[in-house]
């Protein structure tokens, strides 16, 4: 269900109620949120064409260890566009090697991943774009800003560009999701033309975010969780016991059964996360270029954990808070353990504590940890 709110009133509501001399910063955190959003519209209209749209899925190229396909590259391009409009000084991207300067005068910096989910590209599977802001408090060094711990971030936010197309948002208050509303206005009377009456003009397109009413929670239990599963023969042992103690389901130490989720695009997964609980594991793993985890903490763990934390929720790199860790460089990596919070805190028991092997034995197949 949705209110009458669209994004521009709520974020120029939340701009009007700055007190202590910050409306200035927040004036300039609803503009980057506008721009963003814009983008936004842009790529989702990419998107929705598909294979119309020429071929999306091309490889083009690679940086930072990662496959850049022709989506990636132009919905980079699209958020460099829109954001030369806004205060922005600096954008951190996962498709450019080196942060990417902008406005000298800006007192912001944006984080983004562009496009989340690429390898979904060509299967019609919801894809996204991954924004985090912050401010600069080093106006000659603006891509300093980028490495602030996750704690430090103005606003954060991710678009879904699925079935529906939504924004879910934070200022630091709450976690908040809009929806993409494209339906044509209609004019509500016909027109007089000379001694009668002409038929209405069409009716004018729209494109605009309206938010559903009330702030989104996550589910403080969950019997859903999401993971890789082919990836288990390299996880540590502390992931495997906690996933062998959900797939026992109710004969096993959990006593419920769950559900596993595994859609490879991070937006998908927080966006469910968000509407009906659960929890999503992307630990490290044994192969190379996992050992630190393979998400980015810059562009893709931090706004996803404030996301999280501000509905609720919890967020942590299977024992410490992603919010607490500070970036050594724009693309580090983590892993990333998120959603509902009893959940997320039985990883990091696990995490804490791992059972000895023979508590994995047939003979004591039932016992696992039974932990708070």
């Amino acid at each position: 269900m949705a209110d009458a709110t669209t994004l521009a009133r709520h974020l120029v509501a939340w701009s009007n109620g700055a007190h202590n001399g910050g409306t200035h910063r927040r004036a300039d955190v609803v503009r980057t949120i506008l721009a963003l959003a814009d983008a936004g519209l842009a790529i989702a209209d990419l998107v929705a064409m598909g294979p119309l749209a020429g071929e999306m899925a091309a490889v083009r190229g690679e940086s930072n260890g990662d496959t850049q396909k022709e989506l990636d590259l132009r919905a980079h391009d699209i958020v460099i566009d829109r954001l030369a409009g806004a205060p922005v000084a600096v954008v951190g991207s996962e498709e450019a090697d080196a942060p990417v300067l902008l406005d000298p005068a800006g007192t912001l910096a944006v984080a983004i991943d562009p496009l989340d989910g690429s390898s979904n590209i060509e299967t019609n599977v919801s894809v996204g774009t991954i924004f985090s802001i912050l401010g600069v408090e080093d106006a000659d060094d603006p891509a300093a800003a980028l490495l602030q711990p996750g704690h430090r971030q103005l606003a954060a936010g991710f678009l879904v560009y699925g079935p529906q197309t939504a924004l879910v948002l934070t200022l630091g208050s709450g976690t908040e999701i809009f929806f993409l509303d494209k339906r044509p206005v209609a004019p509500v009377v016909a027109v007089q033309a000379g001694n009668g009456w002409a038929a209405p003009p069409p009716p004018t397109p729209t494109a605009e975010f309206v938010r559903m009413a009330g702030p989104v929670a996550v589910a403080a239990e969950t019997k859903e969780f999401a993971i890789n599963a082919s990836n288990q023969r390299h996880w540590a042992p502390s992931i495997r016991t906690y996933v062998d103690d959900c797939l026992a389901g109710s004969d096993g130490p959990r006593a419920k059964n769950y559900n596993m989720r595994w859609i490879a695009s991070l937006v998908a997964d927080a966006f469910r996360i968000l509407r009906r609980g659960g929890v999503y594991l992307y630990p490290t793993d044994e192969r190379p270029g996992y050992r630190s985890g393979r998400l980015r903490l810059v562009y893709e763990a931090n706004p996803i954990a404030l996301i999280i934390e501000q509905a609720g929720g919890a967020a942590t790199d299977g024992q410490t808070r992603i919010l607490d860790l500070t970036p050594g460089h724009l693309h580090e990596r983590t892993a990333l353990v998120f959603g509902s919070r009893a959940e997320v805190e039985r990883v990091a028991n696990h995490h804490a504590a791992p059972p000895l092997l023979a508590d994995r034995a047939p003979l004591f197949g039932q016992r696992g940890l039974l932990r708070a």
